[in-house]
């Protein structure tokens, strides 16, 4: 009885240390507007480089004229509008991001409003 019950108890600590780590979803924040601009950006920092994996993208849309488009552009084939227009206000969507090269713009204003990010 006593195997069984620290069995029990060692698998229920696993569980513990282990739930936690596969639920933390790291954070990317993009923002378009109010102006003509677009950010991407982790713990205050442009993004330029993230590993492989999940994130969650929190998007900020302050312009009823600007959208937030992901898109893979090496590597893949991935393309996701996160905001339309004339949305306004934040969406949180998660994304499981491949090795490549990625594009961040707002649809309307491609040309000028982008940024790039690879992922290893």
């Amino acid at each position: 009885m006593k195997r069984i019950t620290l069995g029990l108890l060692a698998m229920a600590l696993v569980a513990l240390v282990i739930a936690p780590a596969q639920a933390a979803t790291p954070k990317v924040v993009g923002t378009v507007g109010p102006a003509f601009t677009i950010t991407l950006t982790s713990a205050g920092k442009r993004v330029t480089k993230l590993k492989a994996g999940k994130y969650t993208f929190v998007v900020a849309d302050k312009a009823s004229i600007h959208s937030f488009v992901l898109e893979q552009v090496s590597g893949g084939k991935f393309e996701k509008q996160l905001t339309t227009v004339p949305f306004t206000g934040t969406k949180t969507v998660t994304v499981t991001l491949n090795k490549g090269k990625w594009k961040y713009y707002c649809a309307p204003h491609e040309s000028s409003m982008f940024g790039f990010f690879t992922v290893t």
